[in-house]
């Protein structure tokens, strides 16, 4: 198993399936209770503990994850209220280094996840199938990407980085 893909690497879906996006409006819905589980009974210094060998921290990769479902969130609206907006990248490794994302206490952005996926999930559910399709470019990748995909993507990456957790736990025994 390749620790950095403990899961398997994103795959784009190919052909828009009604049960699938329902599927992963339910694990974004469902993530934070997840990732809350993932890093319960943590001390300190679990917390501060590297999830593979130069990688982040699991607290700067809950860190992370606020930071990049927050951006994910605001591209969802974007690209529902505008044409074929371009999203600003954002160069997470540096992000994760910010003082309260490499040394802050999770429990803010656990916080954060939470109310933020209960509005992100919402949103998603009140969508019509059509509304999926519209999309948004990225200038980093230099493509557009549906709504559909992004929505397959950050279930995906929620589930990524539950399972790093996931695998140091089981790697320490803790």
């Amino acid at each position: 198993m390749d620790i950095r893909y403990p899961i398997g690497k994103f795959v784009q879906p190919e052909i828009f399936v009604q049960e699938d996006l329902k599927n992963w409006i339910d694990d974004i819905k469902i993530f934070p209770k997840q990732l809350q589980e993932a890093v319960d009974g943590l001390d300190t210094e679990q917390l501060n503990t590297p999830y593979r060998e130069g990688g982040w921290t699991v607290a700067q990769v809950v860190h992370h994850l606020a930071d990049a479902h927050m951006n994910a969130f605001i591209r969802t609206k974007l690209v529902i209220t505008e044409d074929l907006p371009t999203v600003k990248p954002f160069e997470e490794n540096d992000w994760a280094e910010t003082a309260e994302a490499s040394s802050f206490p999770i429990e803010a952005s656990l916080k954060l996840l939470e109310g933020l996926h209960e509005r992100w999930g919402a949103l998603l559910e009140s969508l019509e199938p059509e509304q999926f399709q519209r999309k948004l470019y990225h200038p980093i990748l230099k493509t557009a990407m549906n709504l559909y995909t992004c929505v397959a993507m950050y279930a995906w990456h929620g589930k990524h980085h539950v399972a790093h957790i996931k695998h140091l736990r089981a790697q320490k025994g803790w």
